[in-house]
């Protein structure tokens, strides 16, 4: 019988992390099912991904992309491949641990009363380790713009920790979002606040990658500028077809 969440675990060159972390996510309890997205890993990420999912047949699934297209857009494809599959919950979460995995079962949890459960750096007890004074700043003046341009209201607003209710991502415009990459996940957010659904942050510990390469780059930052100023100046709405 198939399980009522799915973890979204997008993928670029991550052969060094996705057999540990797929493991860690199956362990859970209550159990979740696991869908990589992956974007044509030179390094064999996708190959390893394939064998997992013939080893744990009905738990583990492959998406597999013809090339690097972008975090907010590998989001999208997992979140209608969930949704098609009767997935009620799912969960975003990086491939490179940076995201603890035993925090789970409790956004999933918490989704009782509310739409969206963000795994928060910023809440009480949410902190952040191994990152330079520069990630820190960075990340401290995009959520303070996200908040003042857009109008959020979580207190993380950038993290991609995140467990949802399907019923409110139904409702989001994924093919109109603007962004493909990181800054996909203030769009999301705008939309379920949009939307009314109500959205909880629970606290983690944010541990900077141990193996492989960061994916954020000068023209994520350019991107994440574009969709602040976009939502600044035209504030979408949802269309009433659409609303929960």
């Amino acid at each position: 019988m198939k399980n009522q969440a799915v973890v979204i675990i997008p993928t670029y060159n991550e052969a060094e992390n996705i057999e540990p972390l797929v493991q860690s996510v199956l362990n859970l309890r209550p159990e979740v099912d696991v869908l990589v997205v992956d974007d044509h890993s030179p390094d064999g990420t996708g190959d390893l991904a394939d064998r997992l999912s013939q080893i744990f047949s009905g738990r583990v699934f492959v998406l597999h992309r013809p090339g690097k297209l972008g975090l907010g857009t590998a989001h999208r494809d997992g979140f209608r491949w969930g949704i098609e599959h009767g997935y009620e919950r799912l969960v975003t979460m990086d491939a490179d641990f940076s995201h603890p995995p035993e925090a789970i079962p409790l956004m999933l949890e918490q989704l009782a009363g509310a739409g969206m459960v963000i795994g928060s750096r910023y809440v009480k007890g949410g902190r952040t380790e191994g990152w330079s004074l520069t990630r820190k700043l960075n990340s401290w003046t995009a959520n303070f713009l996200a908040r003042r341009l857009m109008g959020l209201k979580a207190k993380d607003c950038t993290g991609a920790f995140r467990s949802y209710r399907a019923e409110y991502l139904k409702i989001v415009p994924l093919e109109k979002l603007v962004a493909c990459g990181y800054s996909a996940h203030l769009e999301v957010l705008y939309y379920f606040q949009r939307a009314g659904a109500e959205v909880a942050e629970v606290p983690i510990t944010f541990v900077n990658r141990q193996e492989g390469q960061s994916k954020i780059s000068g023209r994520e930052i350019r991107e994440t500028f574009k969709v602040l100023f976009f939502y600044f100046f035209h504030r979408p709405r949802i269309s009433s077809d659409q609303s929960v």
